[in-house]
This record gives C-alpha cells, structure tokens and sequence, in this order.
C-alpha cells in the first residue's frame, strides 16, 4: 500500500486534493493510504509515509522538511501548482508515484 501525507498551511485546503487523488488510486486498481494535515503536524506524520507533497503556498519550508524526510528515506517535493489551483487528483498522484520511483 502507497502512503502520501499532502502537507499545507492548516491540513483543510488539501482535502479535496485528497478525495480525488483517493478515487484516482482506486480506478486504476492502487491501494493508497492518503492523508492531509498542516504544517504544524507534518513532521511528526512523515514517519508513516512513503512520500510527502506540500502545498504550493508551502514551498518555502520545503528544505525543511526535506531534512526532516532524509532521516525516514522519503522524499518531499512541491505540489505542482496548477494541478493544486484544479485539485487535479490524477496529477498529484502521479507526482507522488514519481517520487516514490514508480
């Protein structure tokens, strides 16, 4: 099973982001256990994934949090921002399937 925490300033503006990147998963047969919290909770919920995208409105702590996920061995990158702004689902998930080398 694929683990993605999506990270943003308060863990609300990614929910939708999450609904669709979980029917996403589910129509091409993935299990995938995908989260949203703030930024406040980030760090210490990284341990349980196996990726994490932070929101476009983040990007300024990426490097942060890339310091954070090196001790776990996951990678973090920014959500593309169009693909936030559409909450395209499909998008993110690929994003996240990229980074996790699939």
């Amino acid at each position: 099973m694929k683990k993605i925490l999506l990270a943003c300033s308060s863990g609300m503006s990614t929910s939708l982001l999450v609904t669709k990147m979980v029917e996403y998963a589910k129509s091409i047969g993935d299990e995938a256990e995908i989260w949203a919290v703030g930024q406040d909770k980030a760090k210490k919920e990284m341990e349980k994934a196996d990726v994490v995208l932070i929101g476009p409105q983040m990007s300024f702590l990426k490097g942060e949090f890339q310091k954070e996920a090196q001790k776990h061995g996951i990678q973090v990158d920014v959500i593309d921002m169009m693909a936030y702004g559409m909450a395209d689902g499909k998008k993110v998930y690929e994003q996240a399937l990229s980074l996790m080398g699939e």
